[in-house]
């Protein structure tokens, strides 16, 4: 119920939050399951966030597990369709829960549902295709073993900026992998290997390959060029948009920085922050506008989404 509840503004949300969006093979957001989406892991649970909201049906997204630790939020996660998969590095002991997760993706399979899996392991923030951990050849080699007919779908997610709002977003498909792609007969462990190979030859032309410290490749691949005409006609709103949402960016701003600068969370935690509070700080500013202006400016609110764009459309993008 969460779930489909916080689609739909999250969706909307990011006509806020990135400039562009653009989405290859779009015919791949109205596939059917049984589904897994192999993907590449660069920003965090926005991956999965943006990825959710597009897709037509349902998706579960396997997360870190030791953001299920605590029963609140584990009964929360798992409301928005999120299951808990462990690495040795959080402890041994809680590998065994991954046979269960794997179990709940097969059911889900079943079901022709789709689940989503960051095949590189960890978030790190870099445009960089890492080598791949062996859980996305596991859970789909042992779902065709039980007679699942899976499919896999390669997909790369590449991002403009990881520290700023307003930016360019390049989301690639690749072709589907089917059991029929990946010989069983050497055994199980070649057939992780064999899996691999392929899994990683599909990703690599969907993820791009970019320094950090060279800006020019970033600017040729994820640039925006804005018209002269769009510029004229946005500069005034935007610089209302500007003047009226600083206050609760550099909150945000702030608190990101303090949660998550230097943990490759950043940027999800700042788009978590303004996802949660701009409602309310739309609510604001119209009892202000009603205790000084009167009630019937206080639709003037309605707007403010319109001047945020505005100035996130004109805002330097490198």
């Amino acid at each position: 119920m969460l779930y489909r509840l916080l689609k739909i503004p999250a969706a909307i949300s990011f006509w806020l939050y990135c400039r562009q969006l653009r989405v290859t093979h779009k015919a791949m957001l109205a596939a059917r399951g049984p589904l897994l989406i192999a993907c590449n892991h660069p920003n965090s649970f926005l991956d999965a966030i943006i990825i959710s909201s597009l897709f037509k049906r349902p998706v579960y997204s396997l997360a870190r597990g030791d953001a299920f630790k605590n029963k609140l939020i584990s009964a929360l996660l798992r409301s928005l369709k999120m299951l808990p998969v462990y690495r040795s590095s959080e402890g041994v002991e809680n590998m065994e829960h991954n046979y269960q997760t794997f179990a709940a993706c097969k059911e889900i399979f079943k079901n022709d549902g789709i689940v989503l899996i960051f095949s590189e392991g960890r978030c790190i923030n870099e445009w960089h295709l890492r080598p791949l951990m062996k859980g996305t050849a596991r859970l789909a080699i042992s779902s065709w073993e039980e007679g699942i007919d899976l499919a896999i779908l390669p997909t790369g997610i590449n991002y403009q900026s990881f520290t700023v709002f307003g930016k360019n977003i390049d989301l690639n498909f690749g072709e589907f992998i089917y059991k029929k792609d990946v010989p069983t007969q050497e055994g199980f462990g070649k057939s992780i290997n064999t899996f691999n190979q392929l899994l990683q030859a599909a990703l690599q032309p969907l993820v791009y390959e970019i320094d950090k410290n060279d800006s020019k490749p970033l600017r040729q691949k994820m640039g925006a060029p804005v018209s002269i005409l769009k510029k004229i006609l946005l500069a005034a709103p935007a610089i209302i948009g500007w003047l009226l949402h600083s206050p609760l960016y550099f909150i945000a701003k702030k608190i990101s920085s303090k949660k998550g600068y230097d943990s490759d969370h950043y940027d999800s935690i700042l788009f978590g922050i303004l996802f949660l509070s701009y409602p309310f700080y739309l609510l604001l500013i119209a009892l202000l506008i009603n205790l000084t202006a009167g009630a019937s400016y206080w639709l003037l609110v309605a707007f403010l989404p319109l001047f945020a764009w505005s100035y996130m459309m004109l805002k330097k993008q490198f």
